[in-house]
């Protein structure tokens, strides 16, 4: 661990800089700088290219702003970044309202993955209603790369797994949704859970609740990720699997079980799920 001499005017501002041993490098998300700029120290910009790293920061007081590549994006307490640092970006506190800022330099595991399913939903900028836990998770980091111990790779990693959780779950489209919407969705779904094996059909549902076929069908897509059939053939795989590993019924007798009137279209959803069919699935669990 490398701590860089800095001419920082509050004693409170610092960086630290790690080199991962090859083990954190291919087991953990490691950590490759973490660190806090108070607002006295706030005044350069922070510019990146071409860097093998993603940034997470949280800006706990002031303004600034973020640019990534063409998209302008205002920063203010609450919000966080989540980046890729091969993409351009520049990164600057307000002059009239400089702000505290901490953040981490991360790679390993799924970083990339984690990024690409994040910035498809979200972009950089997100505002999670738990921002507390990241401020804590990034301070914990800090603390854990200043007091090194054997186990601190290990503990940063689980830190930046809480991190990256917080960011792929505070969807700000999700938010808007109303109380009363999520309660009649979640109401579908138990429905759902509780005659899987009947024919279910969007007619059937929209006048089970009273709505609009439509607008069940995008309400529901925007706020479950997945469609209602996604849901209903998941459900019956998942009762598909428990009668094939603790019964001895045949294919067909558990395709009708779980809904499905034709037992090639089953065992078609089976190993398309499973990347197994049915027979392999069944011996492989009772090997």
């Amino acid at each position: 661990m490398e701590k860089p001499k800095q001419n920082f005017i509050n004693s409170e501002s610092s960086v630290i800089i790690r080199t991962p041993d090859n083990t954190a490098r291919n087991t953990f998300f490691y950590i490759q700088e973490t660190g806090r700029i108070m607002p006295e120290d706030a005044g350069s910009a922070v510019c990146r290219q071409n860097v093998d790293s993603f940034l997470i920061a949280a800006i706990v007081r002031g303004r600034g702003e973020l640019a990534v590549g063409d998209e302008r994006s205002p920063l203010v307490q609450g919000d966080c970044l989540f980046i890729d640092c091969q993409q351009s970006f520049i990164c600057k506190s307000s002059e009239s309202e400089p702000w505290e800022i901490i953040w981490v330099y991360f790679n390993g595991c799924t970083s990339k993955q984690y990024h690409e399913l994040f910035s498809a939903n979200t972009g950089s900028v997100f505002r999670p209603v738990s921002f507390d836990k990241v401020v804590t998770a990034i301070t914990e980091i800090a603390s854990l790369c200043g007091e090194e111990t054997r186990n601190s790779d290990i503990l940063c990693s689980k830190q930046i797994m809480d991190i990256l959780t917080i960011a792929l779950t505070s969807d700000a489209a999700e938010e808007q949704y109303d109380s009363g919407l999520r309660r009649k969705l979640a109401m579908v779904n138990s429905y759902i859970d509780d005659h899987f094996s009947e024919y279910l059909s969007l007619e059937r549902l929209s006048s089970e609740f009273y709505i609009s076929k439509f607008y069940l069908t995008r309400e529901y897509k925007k706020i479950y990720g997945r469609t209602i059939f996604q849901h209903i053939i998941n459900v019956r795989i998942n009762y598909g699997k428990k009668l094939l590993r603790f019964s001895d019924r045949s294919i067909d007798e558990i395709a009708h079980m779980c809904g499905f009137n034709d037992q090639s279209y089953f065992a078609r959803q089976f190993k398309k799920a499973e990347n197994l069919t049915c027979f392999s699935y069944r011996k492989k669990w009772r090997e």
